[in-house]
């Protein structure tokens, strides 16, 4: 995947030299300066895509360049490196200036990697929010759109999905979404608010697994000054901002036990003390929560409190993975195509017939982000008049499953062409996959052939991501409960 231009801004030159030699290593290009002047100046001669900034920096002038470049340009990822002596206050300091992330000096190079792949998906999903993507920008998908953004897909899931948004957008019911990373929850949370009455309303984003248990406190509920060191005045937290309009909690399921009780309390009661202090505050927020995590499963190990569980789960939105919606892969191709090709200023595109069944056979573990950086990278290495199967990453042009039916692409695919996990999981696939097929797709009778009871087997279907809808007779993708 082609990185994007990285600007490092750190007075530490020594450091950021070595810095900047490691990141071009690993394929972001990377320029470095030493002051925010320089980064201004740096910023008029070229487009960047990231932007790591030392907030250590005199004066809080690395604060205050984060807070003025999300403004003027949101669509640049920015990741933070606060000093250690700065403490919870100046992590905070930094989210609430604008940072998508935040990385503890000395940074690692793992965490670097991960902060930096992070920032880059915030700015795509705010890049995929802005007006422009709309109706007459995508050809294909007016009648799926609607008012919901830019849900793209025409799959009966899809549909089915979008049908129940409607039902569900004028109500304050909680909505959790669940789903493989990349399938788009953070697309449905968004629709989900636009066709709502609150839709003028604040929608309010957190990352919940990008956050540590004190710092989520804090960014959720806000504190009082002298909560803690570097807490020199009170903060409102995210569910305040959001009072009135929506907050989507992502990655619910990396909640600590002690913050689950205050979301429960808050589910319930709308009410919630912030950090430090002892006066009670009432929100009216409408919370939309989304994990890739079983929580049936997270519960019965203990990690989630049932409670919780059953008080998020009332209207459950299960995304389908790519893979299983293989119909809607010209579509949205075609969407990331001509994102891509108008934002680079680039004439418009398609793709060779090859090209589309290729994308269309592969897996696709990554799901709708994995297609959409795929198509980028296409466009932005690709030199013919049509996008074909020779533009496409060796991943993609080697391991298709050579098959067209929906079950090839669950089952079809050898131990060499699969992910561990999926490999390991290859022959029970097989083995549930041939009892259902002699048992005519009843799950009771390929329960007993398989020698499980029907609950174990559907259990079984959950975990190894099998639609029975894509496989057999048609099985809904939403649960109401």
């Amino acid at each position: 995947m082609t990185k994007e231009r990285l600007l490092l801004i750190d007075d530490d030159r020594r450091m950021a030299q070595a810095n900047a030699d490691w990141l071009s290593e690993q394929g972001w290009p990377t320029t470095t300066v030493s002051s925010i002047a320089d980064a201004v100046a740096a910023f008029q001669r070229h487009d960047f895509g990231l932007c790591l900034v030392d907030v250590g920096l005199p004066d809080r002038q690395g604060l205050q360049f984060i807070e003025t470049l999300r403004k003027k340009n949101p669509r640049v990822g920015i990741v933070a490196m606060v000093p250690q002596q700065s403490g919870v206050g100046g992590a905070l300091a930094a989210l609430h200036a604008g940072s998508d992330d935040m990385l503890s000096l000395p940074v690692r190079d793992v965490e670097l990697i991960d902060a930096l792949d992070r920032a880059r998906l915030a700015a795509s999903l705010r890049r995929a929010a802005e007006p422009r993507e709309t109706l007459r920008h995508i050809e294909g998908a007016g009648k799926r759109l609607r008012s919901h953004g830019v849900v793209v897909g025409d799959d009966p899931a899809i549909r089915e999905i979008l049908a129940v948004v409607d039902k569900v957008a004028n109500t304050n019911v909680t909505v959790l979404i669940t789903g493989e990373s990349g399938t788009g929850k953070s697309l449905i949370a968004r629709a989900l608010h636009r066709a709502s009455d609150r839709r003028n309303q604040p929608f309010v984003e957190v990352a919940c697994g990008a956050l540590s248990e004190s710092l989520l406190d804090s960014e959720l509920f806000g504190h009082v000054a002298g909560a803690f060191t570097g807490a020199v005045g009170s903060r409102d937290g995210k569910f305040v901002q959001a009072d009135g309009g929506t907050i989507f909690l992502d990655e619910i399921a990396t909640a600590s036990a002690g913050m689950q009780v205050k979301l429960l309390r808050v589910l319930q009661e709308c009410e919630f003390e912030p950090v430090g202090g002892s006066k009670t505050r009432t929100v009216d927020s409408r919370v939309v929560l989304a994990t890739n995590e079983d929580l049936a499963e997270a519960v019965a190990s203990g990690r989630f409190r049932g409670d919780l569980f059953w008080r998020v789960n009332v209207v459950s939105i299960e995304m389908p993975a790519l893979r299983n919606r293989a119909g809607d892969i010209p579509m949205l191709a075609r969407h990331f195509l001509n994102r891509t090709t108008e934002s680079l200023g680039r004439p418009q595109l398609d793709f060779t017939p090859i090209a589309l069944e290729t994308m269309q056979q592969y897996v696709w573990p990554g799901n709708v982000r994995e297609l959409a950086n795929t198509i980028e990278r296409a466009v932005l290495l690709g030199a013919g008049a049509a996008i074909d199967v020779k533009d496409l990453p060796e991943t993609v042009r080697l391991k298709t499953t050579h098959k067209v039916s929906s079950a090839s692409r669950v089952v079809g695919e050898t131990s060499s062409d699969l992910p561990l996990k999926w490999a390991m999981q290859a022959p029970e696939r097989q083995m549930i996959l041939d009892a259902l097929g002699q048992s005519g797709w009843r799950r009771d009778e390929a329960a007993k052939r398989l020698g499980i009871n029907r609950t174990t087997l559907y259990k079984k279907l959950k975990r190894l991501g099998m639609e029975l809808s894509t496989l057999g007779p048609a099985c809904g993708a939403v649960r109401v409960g």
